[in-house]
C-alpha cells in the first residue's frame, strides 16, 4: 500500500493567497491542526493552527508573512509506513503527497492513516493476538511461522519491536485462530517465553474501546 492510496479527497490544500482566517476556518471544518500550503501545483509546506494564530493580521495571506513551514517529503509511491513514521516524528495529522518534481498530489489525514493501518494489521479479523518475548540474535521469524503453520494455523500480522533496556525484542502475532492452546505448548516446547495472549472474545471489545477512543480524539 503506498502514500497515493491512502489521499483523501475530503481535505483540500491552502493556497498562498489564502488568509489565516480561511485557513483556522478549514481546519475546524475538517478538525485537523495542519493543512497543506500549495503555489499553483508546487508543494510549499505543511502549516499549523499555532502559526496562523500568531499572524497579526487574521485577513493578511499566508505567502505575506515571514514564517517558516515544516516541509516533510513523501512521494506518492512510498509505503504506508513511512507516512506514519513522518506523522509522528513531526507531530502533525496531516501531510502533503508530492511526485517526484514536488508538485502537489494530495493529502494523507491521520483519520485516514488510521483506518488504512486496522486493515494491514488485519485488526477486523477474527483470532487471537499472542506476544512473546524473543532476544534480538534468536529471532527468527521462518521458525515462528513454521510453528504456527504447524498447529494448522496462519500468521495474519507481525509486529516487532525493542524491548527498553535490554537486547531483547517483543513480537506480536495475530493469529487466525481463536485457541491457541496447542500453539503455545508448541513455543513451550521450542522455550520461547510468552508474555502474554488475547484469545478475539476478550481482546475486540478491549481494542473497538481503544480504536472508538483515539478516533474520537482526533475528532475533537
Amino acid at each position: 500500500m503506498t502514500a497515493n492510496d491512502l489521499i483523501t479527497d475530503d481535505i483540500p490544500p491552502l493556497r498562498i493567497d489564502d488568509t489565516a482566517e480561511k485557513a483556522l476556518r478549514w481546519m475546524d471544518e475538517f478538525r485537523v491542526s495542519n493543512l497543506a500550503v500549495v503555489n499553483g501545483t508546487e508543494f510549499v509546506g505543511i502549516i499549523s493552527d499555532s502559526i496562523l494564530l500568531d499572524f497579526n493580521d487574521p485577513d493578511a495571506p499566508i505567502g505575506s508573512q515571514r514564517i517558516s513551514l515544516v516541509r516533510p517529503v513523501l512521494l506518492g509511491t512510498q509505503h504506508v509506513y513511512d507516512a506514519l513514521k513522518l506523522m509522528a516524528e513531526l507531530g502533525i495529522d496531516v501531510i502533503a503527497v508530492t511526485d517526484e518534481n514536488g508538485h502537489y498530489s494530495g493529502t494523507i489525514s491521520i483519520q485516514r492513516l488510521a483506518e488504512r493501518m486496522a486493515t494491514l494489521a488485519a485488526v477486523r479479523e477474527p483470532g487471537g493476538i499472542l506476544e512473546l518475548e524473543v532476544n534480538s540474535m534468536d529471532y527468527s521469524l521462518s521458525q515462528i511461522a513454521q510453528i504456527v503453520e504447524g498447529n494448522d494455523a496462519k500468521i495474519l500480522s507481525v509486529y516487532v519491536s525493542p524491548m527498553p533496556d535490554t537486547s531483547k525484542i517483543l513480537v506480536t502475532l495475530k493469529i487466525n485462530r481463536e485457541d491457541l492452546s496447542r500453539i503455545l505448548q508448541t513455543f513451550a516446547r521450542y522455550n520461547y517465553t510468552v508474555l502474554a495472549t488475547h484469545h478475539q472474545s476478550e481482546f475486540t471489545e478491549d481494542l473497538k474501546r481503544r480504536y472508538d477512543e483515539f478516533m474520537n480524539f482526533i475528532n475533537m
